[in-house]
């Protein structure tokens, strides 16, 4: 993993949406998958700023995102489908047609997996995931004890989960505790990760994703096992890493070898 420790919020925004940009403009046709909650917004917002003022073009990019929740329409005010649309997709010159979130209203929800996983093949797989990481450790839905090969499947989220979105429900609105999610071997299968975390309250999870071992307690550590990942912290979400001293020694070196030698190393495909 490259450990990238900045000191707040908004420098872990436009460190990540570098990444994103220079990945859309050295491959415009760039597959992106892309998830949603508060950890990418910063990193959005970034984005459609560099859309609408430095003619960052989407028109060729596709997308696919991680998850959705299963027994609300795509219309509705909390499904991801809505979120994404008015976080990012309805600011850019994107095709619509080209952003694929999973179908939580299929008959059989566990449709909804294999159908998701045919059109990522179809697309030729994933050239950049971007990826939260929640306050146990989980990466998608992928809670706590997931398998480390789990594909795109119907998944019952944890009372931690329920809780931590219930801000976004208003009280005595019906809560989903089902989602449809991109499973951790799908993620691994992507060419590239980025993750960002931002908060004391995502410290722990941090830790135990890059200094733990590798254990389906904590889905993230997996992403210990991809070659290719990136991920970008606040000072805040960095508190517990006991390593930081050296992860910020790390990055100074690397990010003067890559000036002068390979500009463009981070790229995916």
């Amino acid at each position: 993993m490259e450990i990238i420790i900045l000191t707040n919020e908004e420098a872990v925004a436009k460190r990540s949406a570098d990444l994103v940009e220079a990945q859309i403009r050295t491959f415009p046709d760039t597959i992106l998958g892309l998830a949603t909650g508060s950890s990418p917004l910063g990193l959005y917002k970034e984005l459609v700023v560099r859309h609408q003022k430095h003619s960052l073009s989407f028109d060729q990019v596709r997308t696919f995102n991680l998850d959705e929740y299963v027994g609300i329409p795509a219309d509705h005010s909390q499904s991801y489908r809505t979120f994404m649309n008015e976080n990012l997709f309805d600011d850019l010159n994107i095709d619509k047609a080209n952003t694929h979130v999973p179908d939580g209203t299929m008959e059989n929800p566990m449709d909804a997996g294999p159908v998701f996983e045919k059109k990522i093949a179809e697309a030729g797989g994933i050239d950049l995931q971007v990826l939260g990481i929640g306050t146990d450790g989980h990466i998608g839905f992928n809670e706590p004890t997931s398998s480390i090969r789990s594909r795109t499947r119907l998944k019952t989220l944890t009372k931690q989960t329920v809780e931590d979105n219930s801000r976004f429900f208003e009280p005595g609105e019906f809560q989903p505790k089902l989602a449809i999610t991109m499973g951790i071997g799908t993620i691994l299968e992507t060419r590239r990760i980025l993750l960002i975390a931002t908060g004391e309250n995502k410290a722990e999870a941090v830790h135990d994703m890059i200094e733990g071992p590798i254990a389906a307690i904590c889905p993230a550590s997996a992403l210990q096992m991809h070659e290719r990942v990136t991920v970008i912290l606040d000072e805040a979400a960095a508190k517990n890493l006991k390593y930081q001293d050296y992860y910020r020694h790390v990055s100074e070196i690397q990010d003067e070898l890559v000036k002068k030698h390979r500009p463009s190393d981070w790229i995916a495909r």
